[in-house]
Formats: C-alpha cells, sequence, structure tokens
C-alpha cells in the first residue's frame, strides 16, 4: 500500500511540475510536441490538437516535450523555427524553465491550506494568532537509533498519554515533566504508555533511562513536543498555508546549502540523505497517522522538488536558466552541440547520485 501511495504522490508532483511548463509553453505560443504521463514504453496515446498525450508504462512521474528545448538544426533554421523555445526571447524561455518549479510552489502552497481547512497538526505555541490547537498530546519527534526508547518499542509519531515508574505517575505530561522525571529514575524501568496512528489501543513501552557518561544526566533517546491540531477558515487557511509553504521552502534552501558545503569539504554522509526507498517507509507512517499527515509529506515533497530543480546543474532547470543568463551576458547563443552534451552528463550524473542514494537507503533496511 505505501508504495503505491508513494507513486501516486510522486506522479501528481511530477505532473503538476510538467504542467507548469506546458501551460506556460501554450501561453507563448511555443509548440509542444508531447504531453507524457508515466515514462516509456508506451501504452497508448492521442493527439488533441498539435500535441501528442501519451500513456506510459513506468507510473513514476511524466514529461513534457518542448519544441526546440534542445537546440537543433530543425528548430533553430526549420520550417517552425518561429514556434521554437530557443527563439523565443529570453524573458520567455526564463518563465517557462521557471513555471515547472513555481507550479511546485502553488502545490505545496494548495495542500498546506487543505491542510489547515481540515485540521493541521502544529506545535503549541506556533499556533497562527488568535487560534488555539486543540487534542494536545506530548509527541516524540525523533528516537534515536539504538537508543533504550527504540529498543523498547517507542518511533517517531507516537503519542504519549502516561508515564509510571512503580507507584510514581507523572500528572501532567509535558516535555518538562517527562525530562525531570527520567533525570530523577536512573536505571529505573519507567513505563510509557502511548498511542500510535489511528489505533486506539494504549500500548505499553518498558524504558530505563542510561548514562551515556558518568557526569550526564540518564536519558532515554527522544526529542519531544506537544503538538494538537489546528483548524482555519478558509481565508486564514490560505494565508497561513502560504506562510507555512514559504518558511518550509526558507528551512529547505538552507538545509541543502548545509548539505552541499558539508559535501564540498568532505564531511557529508548519504546517511543524510532519503531517497525513494526511503521515502516509501515515510509515507508508510505518514498514511497511517491519517490524511492530513500525508498532505503535508506531500507538500514538503513538493517545495524540495521545487528547490532542487532550481540547482544551476545541468539537466536540471536551474542548469537551463543558468545557461540562459550566460547567453543574456554574452549576447549570443551556446553552441548546441555543448549545450546538449552538458544536459545528457548532467543527466546521467544525476542517475548515478540517485543509484547510490537508493543503494544507502536499501543498506539502511538491513
Amino acid at each position: 500500500m505505501s508504495i503505491i501511495i508513494f507513486i501516486v504522490i510522486l506522479l501528481v508532483l511530477v505532473l503538476v511540475h510538467e504542467f507548469g511548463h506546458f501551460f506556460a509553453a501554450k501561453r507563448f505560443g511555443i509548440r509542444v510536441d508531447e504531453f507524457g504521463f508515466g515514462f516509456p514504453p508506451k501504452l497508448f496515446s492521442f493527439k488533441k490538437g498539435e500535441t501528442e498525450y501519451s500513456f506510459n508504462l513506468l507510473p513514476i512521474g511524466g514529461f513534457v516535450k518542448i519544441f526546440g528545448e534542445n537546440p537543433d538544426e530543425e528548430n533553430t533554421i526549420g520550417p517552425e523555427a518561429s514556434r521554437s523555445f530557443v527563439n523565443k526571447p529570453k524573458y520567455q524561455q526564463a518563465i517557462v524553465l521557471f513555471a515547472g518549479v513555481f507550479a511546485n510552489f502553488l502545490l505545496a502552497w494548495l495542500l498546506f491550506s487543505v491542510g489547515f481547512m481540515s485540521g493541521l497538526p502544529t506545535s503549541v505555541g506556533n499556533e497562527p494568532k488568535g487560534y488555539s490547537a486543540t487534542d494536545v498530546h506530548l509527541v516524540l519527534v525523533s528516537v534515536l537509533a539504538n537508543s533504550p526508547a527504540e529498543i523498547s518499542g517507542l518511533r517517531s509519531g507516537d503519542k504519549i498519554i502516561s508515564i509510571q515508574s512503580g507507584n510514581d505517575i507523572v500528572p501532567e505530561i509535558n516535555p518538562d515533566t517527562l525530562k525531570s522525571f527520567i533525570i530523577s529514575h536512573p536505571d529505573k524501568e519507567i513505563n510509557f504508555g502511548y498511542l500510535r496512528g489511528k489505533d486506539t489501543t494504549i500500548n505499553i513501552a518498558q524504558v530505563i533511562p542510561v548514562k551515556k557518561t558518568p557526569t550526564e544526566n540518564p536519558s532515554v533517546g527522544i526529542a519531544m513536543d506537544e503538538i494538537g491540531t489546528v483548524k482555519l477558515p478558509v481565508f486564514q487557511a490560505l494565508w497561513e498555508g502560504l506562510v507555512l509553504d514559504w518558511s518550509v521552502t526558507k528551512g529547505t534552501v538552507i538545509g541543502l546549502y548545509k548539505l552541499i558545503v558539508e559535501g564540498i569539504e568532505g564531511k557529508g554522509s548519504f546517511a543524510s540523505i532519503t531517497g525513494p526507498v526511503g521515502m516509501v517507509g515515510i509515507v508508510g507512517s505518514a498514511y497511517q497517522f491519517g490524511f492530513v499527515y500525508l498532505l503535508s509529506f506531500a507538500a514538503l515533497i513538493s517545495v524540495n522538488l521545487a528547490i532542487i530543480n532550481l540547482i544551476p546543474f545541468p539537466a536540471l532547470d536551474g542548469g537551463r536558466l543558468l545557461f540562459l543568463l550566460i547567453e543574456k551576458i554574452k549576447g549570443s547563443r551556446i553552441n548546441p552541440k555543448f549545450a546538449n552534451a552538458a544536459n545528457t552528463i548532467g543527466f546521467a550524473v544525476l542517475i548515478i547520485l540517485m543509484f547510490f542514494v537508493t543503494y544507502h537507503d536499501v543498506i539502511k533496511l538491513f
């Protein structure tokens, strides 16, 4: 089930991205030869106007073939050269290239807004002004690998509803009281009562706090936060969805920048990157917690897809935008053979990188 949901999410996100290119190209009178759903081999297709709409076997996204996107003799000086992407003004080319990214940002905004309309999980204290979270629980936001908490069976997303050790009980559960309770019960078994996902059955995890060093306080290896549900009216939801979209975009850019810098400095690691296999697991968890969590996850991936495509690397939209900028500065067109070769090599590098990320995803499963 998780694989099917992930494929559907990926298909929607990529098709929205490609539709952005498609829509902008059509608006500027650029010929669009094909809009593909999925990737070849082709199952069937139909033609409407000048564009072929194909349905392909591999349901992992889509593509759009824009006449003149990869310059050659036919689209630069041929009979329909005036409708070629490469012969359009630079600002129109830039808009067409950026339109896919913009479509992903718009989709994320819509998904976040729908989440707020339905009831979006929000950290207490971060609610929109004038609104309060309901159904507040202490939630585990992360669980360290091989920690006492993980060994006991606790997972990220679990709602903690009771804490007890012997006759000692925490009457009011929040991050401060739980932390104090753990510190005051070193080497003693603590029973965590928790709910997971949609299940209403109370589970019990038996955890024994440990000290990493003799001078440190005992811990169980968790990070936690009080999280409730915030439900907003339509117009407020649209505004807060836009605010959240911007916040996620800014945080993603900062995180990606740090990742690239660490890679250049030789400090990077594939352990901090999640590929398709890892995403399937995350989708499964999000689906288990509820539809709104799935919407939020899809919105996060949409933002990530947009930002990654803006990286100035050949084969990505950002790389093509960089070529446009160079052409604008030098006042002449980049040699088509060089541009096409660079994009081909860039695509090959991306495929190899994806292979290594997927390999590390699989390794993590064992």
